[in-house]
């Protein structure tokens, strides 16, 4: 069954450690968790995943239900067998597509009507769906359906879609069929703090087993994604995992954390791994350039990964220079170790009460990139 247990607090923020246990093993907190949009993290396998020291990965709802179908998932024993991933999942809802998917949906009080970019065929995604294919497809952590905002939008919007999506979590509560599925509220509100307040309040009176800030990210200035953050944390239930969606960069990560936030998933060192871009500990390196071309040294020497063990720099620009598929595999999994190490080093950072230091070494590191 699901758990979280607040296990610690650091005396100088209002970062914390912590413990969620989930039918597919436990999670120390806090956690990264890498995209697997369609049940697999681009360009690694799960040993890859699991040597690199991920805890969860997140699936997409929406994806999996287009391609191969839930159904088929179920039939297979559900994700975790399909995939070859024993450890838990986290699956989105498909709120996240009514933003990025805008041209292909029309919104409607009982759900959405969606055009599959793959072959053009409508497909009527409700709440209820929604939790029907998450449990088809057999994720630990469930999400409830909503409507991502897009930034900007007017006040009427907002509120409007946030009571949408208030009737619609509750409609999610009431489908849910499996017990041992955690169901997360999200907390939308765009930029607006009353509605954020309000939005919070009402998720937490309905008894999710946690909850998540959405609609973020979307293309606001970073000044007032913090300001929402800040805003709406302190509605949040103090006892239930924070899941900050789709944030980020390492030091927006570290500063969430500082803000009370216990969960994150993004794209980016992903996304940055198949551009090009290396995170190290001395901050990012750009693999095209020309001063790498004979460099004998790993990417970072501070790094333990399999890539930083066994290849250099010269060779790692090489194959991205070559446009080799190996340059995806190799950059991915040292990014992925950065991350996850990370995360290591901020849950020590709490336990030592140090994260002040760990804030101000990772932003002197990322003010620059290293061409």
């Amino acid at each position: 069954m699901f758990k979280f247990n607040v296990l610690k607090k650091e005396k100088s923020s209002k970062a914390r450690l912590g413990k969620l246990s989930t039918p597919h093993g436990g999670i120390e907190t806090p956690v990264f968790m890498p995209v697997g949009t369609q049940g697999t993290v681009k360009a690694v396998c799960s040993e890859d995943l699991i040597k690199a020291g991920a805890e969860i990965i997140l699936s997409n709802t929406y994806h999996l239900y287009l391609r191969p179908g839930h159904e088929l998932i179920r039939d297979f024993g559900g994700l975790h067998r399909f995939i070859n991933w024993e450890r838990p999942i986290l699956t989105d809802s498909g709120g996240f597509q009514i933003y990025s998917l805008a041209q292909f949906r029309k919104i409607q009080e009982e759900g959405v009507m969606f055009q599959s970019h793959i072959d053009g065929s409508s497909h009527f995604i409700t709440p209820e769906k929604a939790i029907e294919i998450q449990e088809a497809i057999g994720a630990d952590i469930i999400m409830a359906f909503d409507e991502c905002i897009p930034y900007p939008s007017e006040y009427e919007y907002c509120k409007n879609s946030t009571e949408m999506t208030l009737r619609w979590a509750l409609r999610c509560l009431k489908a849910q069929k499996i017990n041992n599925r955690a169901l997360f509220g999200i907390v939308q509100g765009g930029m607006y703090e009353d509605l954020r307040k309000y939005c919070a309040e009402e998720l937490g009176e309905m008894g999710f087993a946690g909850y998540a800030i959405g609609g973020l990210s979307v293309g606001e200035p970073k000044e007032v994604m913090w300001n929402i953050v800040d805003y709406t944390e302190q509605y949040l239930p103090e006892e239930k995992p924070r899941y900050l969606m789709g944030v980020g960069t390492p030091e927006d990560i570290i500063d969430a954390v500082a803000k009370g936030i216990d969960m994150f998933d993004c794209i980016i060192p992903t996304r940055q791994a198949r551009n090009g871009s290396l995170f190290t500990s001395k901050g990012k390196v750009v693999i095209k350039n020309s001063k790498y071309a004979k460099d004998e040294s790993p990417a970072d020497t501070d790094c333990n990964c399999y890539t930083c063990r066994n290849y250099s720099l010269a060779y790692l620009r090489h194959l991205y220079i070559s446009k080799e598929i190996l340059s995806f595999r190799l950059n991915t999994i040292h990014n992925l170790h950065f991350y996850l190490a990370l995360m290591k080093e901020i849950r020590s950072a709490i336990e030592n009460d140090s994260l002040a230091s760990l804030v101000k070494k990772y932003k002197e590191s990322y003010e620059k990139v290293l061409v």
